[in-house]
């Protein structure tokens, strides 16, 4: 499996048998139980399902953020579980974007600031321009040097936005990014988000539990107990 990781014409995500098991005081509590999916480069899925289902434990594992007690995990052509910590890093920084439900933005940041960090620690010279130009993409050219404290909830979702799109990822990973919004506000972040996905082109997981934003993706993959219960064959054009 882990040489097919390697093909590029390869999915943009593979997950094979995934498991995650964790020991609380109780006992050994099973999160994952044998999670098989596969998302094409390029497109869009949606990830539904009730609390404590684990669909931000599989986001987490697909990001390289926790790593599954058994299983393959295959991500934009690499086995993760090859990738040490900093490696892992050094793969998140250049390949993924992940915008959560919380903002997370440096509080003593400006904007631009906040937007150009993977890009600093990239060592690009044009961090600074290409974060300018992130910011106008998502409506926010007039709110460059706005302390986050200084910005509404929705202008900080989009700061996220810009953020995770400013590397040109080939993966986004975003849980429940309207969580934190009133409807109206929470409807320009998930129109945003997928007018950025269009334009760049990138693979999109979108976790929510409004079933009205799953539709708007290519697919929806369902999710209990630690399994997919429902995940429908990829599209065949997503990768084209």
């Amino acid at each position: 499996m882990a040489l097919a990781c390697l093909m590029p014409t390869d999915p943009m995500i593979e997950l094979t048998d995934i498991h995650l098991h964790l020991a609380s005081s109780s006992g050994q509590v099973n999160i994952l139980r044998g999670l098989d999916l596969t998302v094409q480069r390029g497109e869009t899925v949606g990830v539904v399902g009730p609390s404590g289902s684990g669909k931000s434990t599989m986001m987490m594992i697909i990001g390289g953020l926790e790593r599954p007690t058994a299983g393959t995990v295959c991500v934009a052509g690499r086995d993760l579980a090859g990738l040490n910590e900093d490696a892992l890093a050094l793969f998140r920084r250049d390949r993924v974007g992940i915008v959560f439900q919380a903002f997370h933005l440096v509080p003593t940041m400006t904007a631009l600031e906040n937007v150009a960090i993977p890009l600093e620690l990239a060592g690009r010279k044009d961090a600074f321009a290409r974060a300018q130009t992130s910011l106008s993409t998502v409506g926010l050219a007039d709110r460059l040097h706005h302390y986050p404290s200084q910005l509404s909830g929705g202008e900080q979702q989009r700061v996220a936005l810009a953020r995770a799109f400013v590397i040109e990822p080939d993966l986004l990973l975003a849980d429940e990014p309207t969580g934190n919004l009133d409807g109206e506000t929470g409807a320009l972040v998930i129109e945003t988000l997928f007018e950025l996905q269009r334009r760049h082109g990138t693979t999109l997981m979108l976790i929510t539990h409004d079933d009205a934003i799953a539709q708007s993706c290519d697919r929806i993959v369902r999710m209990a107990s630690g399994r997919i219960t429902e995940a429908p064959t990829p599209v065949a054009t997503a990768a084209l």
